[in-house]
């Protein structure tokens, strides 16, 4: 919408910032060819011949004249000029205009006249308003008035119509970084600059016609730019395929209508980012323009064209605009985001009302807008707010650049970051892309990797044990480089296991370890592990506990996570209203904490530690073994065939049975099932030989076949099986030991991290696991998961939505699936469970036996040699 004049009221000027596109619109069709009126789309190199149509305004008498209502021909920008350059209209000018497209008259628009001799005393130089960019029209009316009774106007008033031309030659607009205009070349070259010269549109390449150009330029008197100063020119509701045509306009109107040297700007740029040449005599040459009255022969000047009074310009304009301002100033030294100190040419007073004298010294921005230093809107109320991000841009730094996250492998570990070697940052700036050459991300600040000035992320694999300092450099068009403060990224050593007798370190039906009360929705506890109950205070990587969540309000899942950290969406127990499910659980410490998340609804959570992990070579080592059953009470395999009674004990031999070691095994991973319970109750799996703590492995109601995953400790050879109460048959797989023997492979957290979902298609297709069918799941080279190296991953499996009663297996790839079961469950049942499996072909296959089933895996480490 065409902004209201301030004008004469408050004495004002928007000198050469142009006013709004009449018509209001981008300027639509040609009737014959459909192509958009003025639109330089296609055109080659070269001059195109513009019109100036002139017609005389009728003197009325008492200080009005008009142009009355008429045809004309086409046309594209206006203005009125009158003879006397240095005569000033105090009162009104306005004009509107016709669409050739649409054949609408305009409302009244206001012009605003410019300042007296802008381009210096010049014979056959006229005054002149501001001209307004109209868009293809093809009819025009004009009044004027003084503004007094009986008051006099300037001789020789008429309406200038400018038509810049168009042609629909093949080829496009050519961008070409120049050092000078082909057309004027300067004898020397100018000086080099601190930033890059910016692609711009040559004259040539507008269509500039040099023959209204026969002085040549002039250049600053003292050959130093010290300051620039920013413009606007026109309403920004132009399409860039005009752009060529709006310059070609205003080139023709400076000189033919205000009779200047040639056109005002040193360079323009449209809401797109190009840049055009403006006034004639070198890209690298300290040409003087005419742009700001009094400041001319100490700045240079850039002009955005569109009318940025009630819009702001757009990141694309400013950004080439800082690219000139950079370009410019960094030829002579001078700081974008600095000062200048520029002499005034003239005694005035600008926008904001400061005085300037004359001969005298004043201090300005280096980079400052129109109404800094003269009585004008220019550059507009959205853009001048807009000059400190052009200055930023222009000083060669990338502004606020900062790395937001880590991934690729990496968890938050307190304030920073720990990988088992795979890093993924991922960083933002507010400079824009075309401003930035490159960023490079540095470890220990050595280059590790780098990347062109779009990318906002980068991989690389650290190498060592220890602590690692991660940043990322930025390197701006100008050559400047911007460096983010380092991040902490810490690459653990090989963890060795310490198994412990099964102890509870947390209830919180009795405000064992935190306070007594239910875990309510979206609530957290935190658990703090290290420290006691005989666990180190420091050197432990994870901590392995048996979490059951008992006396549910809701459907609902539980996250135990590292203290410390940011959750993610795995989770380690999913349950339904009622229901007690327990589930194992090795989760990293970062703070000597571990924390518990629970979904909806309210939970008691239990918490029994079987072991931790430490980064010293004291601990155990793990190997792969199995899966191989070691017992089943309803065969008699491995102890006698019967179920275990109320308060009732069987006691399995493992060392030195199904390839386990004789001597050396301090802890087996058994996974362990009740199944056909007659009462509901509790089993708590201890080392035979030892006296049985309150710490319980598996909780169950009648009738339920619960699975989960054991890890404990082997003092004599054996272990024991207690059931609470009823009678139940019990079923252990081994699937792996650890060895004091240093032969086995140690274990690196990472995660928790989900890497499958049959729901979504995460890792494997999106489908349900029918019955009898296998899903295999690639876990070597996967979300910080080595390569290579890697014996076993840690995952806690779930399955959800099953339609039958069935079990799931979960094996390595490219082996033999055995009679184990991992998980055992009924239709409409959800139920987890901690699974360690050995890795062969880098791939974890899952086998479903009846129905179908959803099936989700998180990885919490992995053991590797």
């Amino acid at each position: 919408m065409r902004r209201t004049a301030i004008g004469t009221a408050v004495g004002v000027l928007a000198v050469l910032g142009f006013q709004a596109a009449a018509n209001g619109a981008v300027f639509g069709t040609e009737e014959n060819n459909g192509a958009a009126a003025y639109s330089d789309a296609g055109k080659q190199d070269g001059p195109v011949k513009s019109e100036v149509h002139k017609l005389a305004l009728t003197d009325k008498g008492h200080g009005e004249a008009v142009l009355s209502q008429r045809d004309t021909e086409r046309f594209g920008l206006l203005g009125v000029s009158w003879a006397d350059p240095e005569a000033k209209i105090k009162g009104t000018i306005q004009a509107r205009t016709r669409s050739a497209e649409t054949g609408e008259w305009t409302e009244w628009l206001d012009l605003e006249p410019y300042p007296a001799l802008l381009d210096g005393k010049r014979a056959g130089a006229r005054g002149s308003t501001e001209p307004i960019w109209v868009g293809a029209s093809d009819g025009a009316e004009v009044r004027v008035s003084d503004g007094a009774a009986n008051g006099t106007l300037p001789a020789g008033l008429r309406l200038d119509l400018v038509d810049p031309g168009s042609t629909q030659e093949s080829g496009d607009l050519a961008a070409e970084p120049v050092a000078f205009s082909t057309d004027v070349p300067p004898t020397t070259p100018g000086p080099a600059s601190t930033a890059p010269q910016p692609t711009v549109v040559s004259r040539a390449a507008w269509g500039a016609d040099e023959s209204l150009n026969n002085e040549g330029p002039v250049y600053l008197p003292g050959g130093k730019i010290k300051a620039i100063f920013v413009h606007h020119t026109t309403d920004a509701d132009y399409d860039c395929a005009q752009s060529a045509a709006v310059v070609r306009a205003i080139h023709v109107y400076h000189v033919k209508s205000n009779g200047w040297r040639d056109l005002g700007y040193n360079f323009l740029v449209d809401k797109c980012g190009k840049i055009f040449e403006g006034r004639q005599g070198g890209i690298d040459q300290p040409v003087q323009g005419a742009h700001t009255y009094g400041w001319n022969s100490e700045s240079t000047s850039v002009s955005i064209i569109g009318d940025y009074t009630e819009q702001a310009a757009s990141s694309a304009a400013l950004a080439s605009a800082s690219r000139v301002a950079a370009y410019k100033l960094g030829q002579y030294g001078v700081d974008p985001g600095g000062k200048a100190t520029l002499t005034a040419g003239a005694t005035q007073k600008n926008y904001f009302g400061t005085s300037f004298t004359q001969g005298q010294t004043y201090t300005f921005d280096a980079i400052s807008g129109h109404r800094n230093g003269f009585n004008t809107q220019c550059p507009g109320n959205m853009l001048y707010p807009q000059l400190p991000t052009i200055r930023s841009y222009a000083t060669g730094t990338a502004a606020n650049l900062k790395i937001d996250s880590m991934g690729g492998g990496a968890t938050q570990a307190g304030t920073g970051y720990e990988t088992p070697g795979p890093l993924t940052v991922n960083w933002s700036t507010s400079t824009p892309n075309n401003l930035l050459h490159k960023f490079e991300l540095l470890v220990d600040g050595q280059v590790a990797t780098w990347g062109w000035g779009h990318i906002r992320s980068a991989s690389t694999t650290l190498s060592g044990y220890g602590d690692h300092q991660v940043a990322v450099r930025a390197t701006h068009t100008s050559g400047r480089t911007t460096t983010t403060p380092a991040v902490k990224v810490t690459v653990p050593g090989p963890k060795t296991f310490t198994p412990v007798t099964p102890k509870r370190l947390m209830d919180t039906r009795a405000g064992l370890g935190v306070p007594k009360a239910k875990l309510g929705p979206t609530g957290v506890v935190t658990l703090q592990v290290t420290g006691a109950n005989g666990i180190p205070a420091t050197g432990v990587g994870a901590v392995v506990l048996n979490v059951t969540a008992t006396a549910p309000t809701a459907t609902s899942f539980v996250s135990v996570y590292p203290n410390g950290t940011t959750r993610t969406s795995a989770s380690n127990l999913n349950f339904t209203a009622g229901k007690t499910i327990p589930n194992l659980v090795t989760v990293p410490v970062v703070n000597g904490k571990v924390s518990f998340y629970n979904h909806a609804g309210t939970v008691d959570l239990i918490a029994d530690i079987t072991g931790y992990y430490t980064t010293d070579t004291a601990g155990s080592t793990h190997v792969n073994h199995g899966p191989l059953r070691l017992m089943d009470t309803r065969s008699g395999l491995g102890v006698p065939k019967a179920k275990v009674g109320p308060a009732g004990v069987v006691t399995l031999p493992v060392s030195g049975v199904q390839g386990v070691p004789e001597t050396g095994v301090t802890a087996v991973v058994l996974n362990v099932t009740a199944t056909a319970p007659t009462a509901s109750s509790f089993v708590s799996v201890y080392p035979n030989g030892t006296t049985r703590t309150s710490a319980s492995n598996l909780n169950f109601t009648a009738g339920q076949t619960i699975p989960n995953l054991v890890i404990v400790p082997v003092v004599d050879g054996k272990v024991s099986f207690y059931n609470h109460a009823g009678t139940v048959d019990l079923i252990a797989d081994i699937t792996g030991y650890f060895t004091s023997g240093g032969e086995g492979a140690s274990h690196i957290n990472l995660g928790p991290k989900r890497l499958m979902d049959t729901r979504s298609g995460l890792g494997v297709a999106k489908a349900p696991v029918g019955g009898d069918s296998v899903v295999t799941l690639s876990v070597a080279g996967v979300q910080g998961v080595p390569a290579t190296g890697v014996t076993a991953v840690v995952l806690n499996v779930t399955a959800t939505n099953p339609t039958a009663s069935s079990f799931v297996s979960v094996y390595p790839d490219g082996t033999t699936r055995t009679s184990a079961s991992n998980l055992n469950f009924v239709a409409g049942q959800t139920i987890p469970n901690l699974v360690v499996v050995p890795v062969v072909n880098g791939k974890v296959s899952f086998y479903n036996r009846s129905g179908s089933v959803d099936l989700l895996a998180d990885i919490t480490g992995y053991f590797t040699k």
